[in-house]
């Protein structure tokens, strides 16, 4: 199984507004580097596991996975 990832673009497109969105990826990498994951320290990764966003917002995201997306 495949961990999906979301970009503020993505986040966007689902209603969020540009300042949220930013601060959802912020908020999120943040949350992985507390995790261990110094990969996401990165200021250019812009990319986050879709796991974060949710547990951020306490929600599940309808998210389509990669192979879906046309």
């Amino acid at each position: 199984m495949t961990n999906p990832t979301i970009t503020k673009h993505d986040l966007i497109e689902l209603g969020y507004g540009h300042c949220t969105a930013e601060d959802l990826i912020k908020r999120a990498k943040a949350l992985m580097v507390h995790k261990g994951f110094s990969y996401y320290e990165n200021a250019r990764l812009g990319r986050v596991p879709v796991k974060a966003i949710e547990e951020i917002l306490g929600i599940q995201l309808a998210v389509k996975p990669i192979e879906e997306v046309d």
